[in-house]
């Protein structure tokens, strides 16, 4: 049945017919037990014949090849044997022997070839299949949180964003995430979209991390480090596997709410040359609602109410951003908004993933693999930036191929995205009230009522008359209407079909060369952003650009045993509108004692990021003020729509109008922060250009006898040092006058005659920041495991030297997190207790500044394996305190979200 489901989806490929002309029998046992091991995989060495033991340790292996061969004999957690077949109808005893530590597991993308965690020059955490049937986390992606020195940032609830020492946002563009290669981020948000549409846990082969600066390998973004998740090979992992999960999320706003999630993978390979798989995966939930409605003013919170504060400002309530000075006994005065969850239509998260792939094998062995695969995925989130943006009905698409031998690769893949259905929160809002009264009118009509009766409620009573309320037939034509409508002077849709175009190549020459392991590479990357002047400034057509880097790695063994391992890597990389760069890494690895079983490690390495497409190219009115890319051939792309100039003071007075163009804010502007600090100051922007980190490590990692006891440690220590940070900058533009030059520019501030704008350039500021971390691990009481970490993260910057900038480290000082399970507490029959701590810090970014509170999160789950029907049952639960907490400001208070569910045959 499956090969004829995969063929329907496959291109034609003749198989080739295998008579089997050798029976190979045996078992498999526990070298520490005894116990015979069901599941275990046996396959023949470089082939894709094989079969895994039965319930009983038990396996048959028919294969057409004559002896001799090898085959290959693995399970998660043990050591990989290798058995010689001299003979038809041979028998074997295999005894595999449990990996010591986790440090013992290989790992690939430190160096870009494969080597022992324990041997690794920089830290490297992971995640394997063993990992994700134990976590108590909903999903494996949720389950990375639990790992040492990984922050998750919930934006919502199918969307969130993984980072690594500090300044992290949910565009989170200083962190790159790969799925089997392909760059996981929106080409055009700039922001990785986390797993909403990426890999199927079916298909989920490893996730390999590393924190810090990784861009002499791996280039521009690899900046606070970089995950890599690769999928499982159809040539290794055969059949069908199915997984259905359901729940509740719980939270005091949104209710009990159900969801699910559904998964099934299909693989087959058809002969020594032919693979295929396919992954379909559908998740239907509920939002968190997000519904804190305090007041904000500048950007923080502030004190105050709808009814005590004219000018009010909720943080949740949208189009009351909408807000001028009326002078006199009046004052500052803002529109009546409207709350989130009017605009949100249903809440309904959902995500549907469609992965496959073709894999050619011309010699029937794994020394050449041409692969081509395609992912698809559609599906609804929430993002937050400097607004709220429902993203609805967002699709994705990725098209990848790649020729893979043992010691090179070369791939190449296009992403394509589609905004679907997404609009602007704020926008709707904002456009909704001007649909049944414009801005005009209303403050006229809120300025005369309140003359004649000196009552700020009356006033906005009457202003309000003719007001759309939620739920109404006026109100759903009208939100249909602007949700639908591109134009942001009249509409909040987002109108986007940008491309990215990537290639990859890398050799490694360890047959070639004898004296060390040398690798070349080198990658392209080319933009086509297409948001027909909805988001960019591509209005005339898309805009296109391109980026390229070259880089080399040596690496070296030294001393008896080859205990010194010294790597030195170097990358060129070239942006179009910038000057190259160049990032350097060298590291020395040390192994020490008799095993080799503690190991030293020291680093020195250089990153950098390029500034990304918004930063270049945006030209977006997102309401409170106009983002403006500073590409140079962006500065005089972008106009601003008729914006109102006071006469005397007196708004809307006469109705004159001016426009601006990009280039004003960076040459003619005020800094906002003079301007709030009562001493206007011109600002000084210069134009973007990438920024620099300089990376320092020192780390350990051992495996230490206490007793009876073996306890795996593993520390490090970092220092990075900043140059050129990109950043916003809050400045005010003035509707007339020369900004230094005469008082007209002064004039303008005193009549409200400016706009806001931000714009992107770097700080002149010194930042650096350091940390440390330390995770310990054993096994306690007869077979429980048990691990603590904890991480330290601070950073260091003069506010004074630069009052316009904010850092955004948006990183809590102290975490610690805790794990204690048994994987076989009584036959088939585990459990796992995740709890995570962590103090409070400030989060600062566009959308507003406040202190998110210290939270302690309690997970968990027990799980039962049914052998006799291949199927692993897992019940659980997250934030089981039920304390709700915020992930940042503005969005959704997290709840509580609980779970069942059932695997079969994974």
């Amino acid at each position: 049945m499956i090969k004829k489901i995969l063929l329907l989806v496959c291109i034609a490929f003749s198989s080739t017919v295998m008579v089997a002309q050798t029976t190979v029998t045996g078992t498999v046992k526990d070298a520490l037990t005894g116990d015979l091991l069901p599941g275990a995989n046996i396959k023949v060495s470089r082939k894709a014949v094989g079969t895994t033991t039965d319930f009983d340790g038990k396996f048959v292996l028919k294969v057409a090849d004559n002896p001799p061969f090898t085959i290959e004999v693995s399970m998660l957690g043990f050591k990989t044997e290798e058995i010689e077949i001299t003979k038809k109808n041979q028998k074997v005893e295999v005894i595999l022997t449990e990996n010591e530590t986790s440090l013992d597991e290989i790992v690939v993308s430190a160096s870009r070839t494969p080597e022992r965690i324990m041997e690794s020059p920089v830290t490297v955490e992971r995640l394997d299949a063993r990992a994700i049937k134990n976590t108590s986390s909903p999903s494996f992606y949720d389950g990375l949180e639990n790992l040492k020195g990984v922050d998750i940032n919930t934006n919502s609830l199918t969307f969130k964003s993984v980072n690594t020492r500090g300044f992290a946002t949910f565009a989170n563009t200083r962190f790159m995430q790969l799925v089997d290669g392909m760059d996981n981020s929106s080409p055009a948000l700039n922001f990785a979209i986390g797993n909403l549409l990426g890999m199927s846990e079916l298909d989920v082969n490893t996730v390999e991390l590393l924190p810090g600066a990784s861009s002499a390998l791996y280039g521009a973004n690899a900046f606070n480090g970089i995950m890599f998740m690769t999928s499982r090979n159809p040539f290794d992992d055969q059949g069908i596997s199915f997984s259905y999960k359901s729940g509740l999320t719980s939270q005091d706003a949104a209710g009990d709410n159900t969801f699910h999630d559904v998964s099934i993978r299909m693989a087959y390979a058809f002969s020594n040359k032919f693979a295929a798989k396919a992954t379909l995966s559908y998740l239907k939930g509920t939002e968190w609602f997000a519904t804190d409605y305090r007041n904000t003013a500048k950007g923080k919170y502030a004190p105050g109410d709808r009814n005590s504060k004219n000018d009010f400002d909720g943080l949740n309530i949208y189009g009351d951003e909408v807000a001028i000075d009326l002078g006199g006994a009046i004052g500052r005065v803002s529109r009546t908004g409207y709350r989130e969850v009017d605009l949100m239509r249903d809440y309904e998260a959902r995500s549907v993933k469609l992965n496959t792939a073709l894999h050619y094998r011309p010699f029937g062995d794994d020394r050449l693999e041409v692969i081509f695969n395609s992912k698809f995925g559609v599906g609804n989130t929430i993002y937050q930036g400097a607004n709220r943006y429902n993203i609805r009905d967002f699709y994705l698409a990725q098209q990848k191929l790649e020729l893979r031998g043992k010691n090179f690769f070369v791939r190449g893949y296009v992403t394509t995205e589609d905004a679907g259905n997404s609009y602007d929160s704020r926008f709707a809002a904002i456009n909704i009230n001007r649909r049944w009264k414009s801005d005009q009118d209303w403050f006229k009509e809120y300025a005369g009522a309140y003359l004649v009766s000196g009552s700020h409620a009356f006033a906005r009573t009457q202003a309000d008359s003719g007001r759309l309320e939620p739920g109404t037939p006026g109100f759903q034509a009208a939100f249909n209407d602007v949700t639908s409508d591109p134009d942001l002077v009249t509409g909040s849709k987002f109108q986007d079909q940008t491309k990215l175009y990537h290639g990859d190549v890398n050799y490694n020459f360890q047959d070639v060369i004898d004296f060390a392991e040398f690798q070349v590479g080198g990658s392209y990357r080319r933009y086509s952003l297409n948001s027909s002047g909805s988001i960019f400034t591509d209005f005339d057509g898309p805009i296109d650009y391109d980026e390229y880097g070259v880089y080399t790695q040596m690496q070296k063994k030294f001393l008896e045993d080859d205990r010194l391992k010294f790597t030195a890597s170097i990358r060129y990389d070239k942006a179009q509108n910038f000057e190259g760069n160049v990032s350097p890494r060298v590291s020395l690895a040390y192994a020490a004692g008799e095993n080799k079983n503690d190991n030293f490690r020291a680093s020195f390495q250089t990153g950098f990021r390029n500034p990304t497409t918004q930063d270049q190219y945006i030209g977006l009115d997102a309401g409170a003020a106009i983002l403006v890319g500073s590409a140079p051939d962006n500065l005089d792309r972008y106009t601003s729509a008729p914006l109102p100039v006071s006469t005397a003071g007196l708004a809307f007075t006469g109705g004159a109008t001016t426009t601006i163009v990009g280039r004003q804010a960076y040459e003619n502007s005020f800094s906002a922060s003079s301007v709030q600090a009562g001493a206007p100051a011109a600002s000084v922007a210069p134009l973007v250009k990438p920024e620099k980190v300089t990376a320092y490590e020192l780390g350990y990692r051992g495996l230490i006898n206490a007793g009876k006891s073996r306890i795996t440690i593993d520390l490090s220590g970092y220092y990075n040092s900043y140059e050129d940070f990109i950043s916003g900058k809050n400045v005010l533009v003035p509707f007339y006058g020369t900004v230094g030059d005469n008082s007209l520019s002064l004039l303008a501030l005193r009549n409200g005659d400016f706009k806001a704008f931000q714009v992107y350039t770097n700080s002149t500021a010194d930042i650096s920041s350091y940390g440390a971390s330390i995770g310990l691990n054993t096994k306690v009481f007869n077979g429980f495991d048990l691990g603590v970490n904890y991480t330290y993260a601070k950073f260091d910057f003069d506010q004074a030297s630069d009052p316009d900038f904010e850092a955004g480290f948006n990183t809590p000082e102290h975490k610690v997190k805790l794990q204690f399970g048994h994987t076989n507490l009584f036959e088939n029959f585990g459990f796992n207790i995740n709890a995570r701590w962590q103090d409070e810090y400030l989060w600062e970014s566009t959308f507003l500044d406040a202190t998110i509170e210290s939270r302690t999160i309690l997970d968990a789950q027990i799980n039962y394996t049914v052998p006799s029907i291949k199927s692993v049952f897992k019940l659980g639960g997250a934030n089981l305190t039920g304390k709700q907490y915020f992930s940042a400001p503005g969005v959704g208070a997290i709840g509580s979200q609980y779970y069942l569910s059932w695997t079969i045959n994974n």
